[in-house]
């Protein structure tokens, strides 16, 4: 017949349906989808552009799209400037201020919490230390890192051998 369908087939796409919902009730229960909400007060790492590589603080949002960040210039030497969403990475970290917060208010709050310490101290921030160190080794300092790796290998060998 058109249109008719064996007896199971409502059955299971019923049960689909009910434990597909189930599992997606119990992952919000556990967990926040999202947390590193675009915010007043959120520390990025801006990926595009003459301060790449920098970190910020949202100060404002414009609209959809855009945001003023500002870094402090003293601490991290990014100006108070209009960027796109599109060119920041927004991190965990987040201070207390108000939309539109002076420099010198934002400067306190990043000491008050130990922000910029804190974010040192990450993984992410690690990793990006070590890509600017290994970026700017010069062909001597390649060499002493080759010879060194190999005197290591051959140190890790000889003690596996024993």
């Amino acid at each position: 017949h058109f249109g008719s369908r064996s007896k199971h087939s409502g059955q299971s796409s019923c049960l689909a349906a009910s434990v597909a919902f189930s599992f997606i009730t119990m992952a919000s229960q556990t967990k926040p989808m999202y947390t590193r909400f675009v915010q007043p007060g959120r520390l990025a790492l801006i990926t595009y552009g003459p301060c790449e590589g920098k970190m910020c603080t949202i100060i404002d949002i414009v609209d959809q799209k855009r945001v003023v960040v500002d870094g402090p210039e003293s601490l991290t030497g990014v100006r108070r400037h209009l960027m796109p969403v599109s060119r920041l990475s927004l991190t965990d970290f987040r201070v207390d201020i108000q939309r539109g917060a002076r420099e010198k208010t934002l400067k306190t709050a990043l000491a008050k919490d130990d922000t910029m310490k804190k974010w040192s101290e990450t993984a992410w921030a690690k990793k990006i230390a070590a890509q600017k160190v290994r970026s700017e080794m010069n062909d001597f300092d390649r060499y002493k890192l080759m010879m060194a790796k190999k005197r290591r290998a051959k140190a890790v060998k000889k003690t596996i051998k024993k």
